[in-house]
């Protein structure tokens, strides 16, 4: 394992604009899979079963992606982008992002056809908490049927059209409550996930609601100082007895289920919050920390100098990490949300 490097500027990488997938491939599993075996297999996801171990379980995060983006207007008659952040208030108030010409301030309304939406603080980090004159039940209403849905915006600069609401959900979401999809798991389709559990392997299902936390930029000269925003996850009394059956076996398909893993993890075992019950996590996975609850991960490929390309690091390696990413680019694989995948195995 090479030195540890803790300098931003040294998890950076050269990446041509036409590798970043605009779309998902047709048919999800069709994607390209890197396998980082020695030496390095070029697969496609639909053979993932070819190269787990025996008996593996897989846990996947059943976050389901909300339509969180509304375009409105301000008091003066100006546009303005409402980005909500969480579905869980805090006094009746909601957390989203405002992006609009000019200063914010407390006391503003802002217009979304019959939805309005009252700015009565500001949060931390550029946030805002704001009101809405609906009912909790009429605000989610609306929101799934008036909202976007919030595709990066290196895809087609974060315009998502009702394309995107089928392509950047995965089959098994469940509970509603993201910002971002745990993209790893886009590439599953129900019939390949039918193939792993006849030929053996294993299921299980955690919930993490993405947010900002996992996709902040890391600003910091040293990654060691980066604050990671805090996200909420549970685990269900049945998935996490599927987990514990499978400790020493486990592949998290994503980011964000290696983080409730590793989040749980204590002294060779999972601590999971009892069911019904949440917890929240900051974990920050980069080298210099070691993971503990996995055997292997699946994952897309993610941008220069973010955290996500800090954790796969911690997996294997800085320079190991940038050499195969080297290697991808030059065998044109699609990258970021919409693109190809890795598995990397630990042992």
């Amino acid at each position: 394992m090479d030195p540890v490097n803790f300098t931003l500027s040294a998890y950076d990488y050269e990446l041509p604009p036409e590798l970043i997938a605009a779309r998902p491939v047709p048919g999800r599993s069709g994607s390209r899979l890197l396998v980082t075996s020695d030496p390095v297999q070029h697969a496609h996801f639909r053979d993932l079963a070819d190269h787990l171990p025996a008996g593996a379980t897989l846990v996947f995060n059943q976050s389901r992606v909300f339509p969180c983006r509304l375009v409105g207007l301000k008091p003066t008659g100006g546009e303005v982008e409402a980005f909500v952040l969480s579905l869980i208030p805090r006094e009746g108030l909601y957390q989203v992002l405002l992006k609009a010409a000019g200063k914010r301030k407390v006391g503003e309304v802002f217009h979304f056809g019959p939805l309005n939406l009252e700015l009565c603080e500001l949060g931390e980090e550029g946030t805002f908490w704001v009101k809405p004159n609906l009912s909790r039940e009429e605000f989610l209403n609306l929101l799934e049927k008036d909202g976007g849905i919030p595709i990066p915006p290196y895809i087609r600069d974060g315009r998502s059209d009702e394309q995107d609401r089928r392509d950047y959900q995965t089959v098994y979401a469940k509970e509603a409550g993201s910002v971002a999809a745990p993209t790893a798991g886009l590439h599953f389709t129900p019939e390949l996930l039918e193939d792993l559990r006849r030929r053996g392997f294993k299921t299980a299902f955690v919930t993490l609601h993405v947010g900002l936390g996992t996709f902040k930029p890391v600003k910091s000269a040293d990654i060691r100082e980066h604050k990671m925003h805090a996200e909420t996850f549970h685990v269900e009394a049945v998935e996490a007895e599927k987990i514990r059956a499978g400790r020493g076996n486990l592949f998290a398909v994503g980011t964000t289920a290696l983080r409730v893993l590793e989040s749980s993890w204590r002294d060779g075992d999972f601590d999971f919050p009892a069911s019904g019950e949440t917890r929240e996590t900051r974990i920050f996975l980069h080298p210099g920390k070691t993971v503990h609850s996995i055997r292997g991960l699946v994952t897309n490929f993610h941008l220069p100098q973010s955290s996500l390309l800090m954790l796969v690091s911690a997996l294997l390696g800085r320079e190991r990490t940038l050499e195969l990413y080297k290697l991808a680019v030059g065998e044109r694989y699609r990258f970021f949300s919409y693109g190809d995948a890795m598995l990397i195995r630990l042992h």
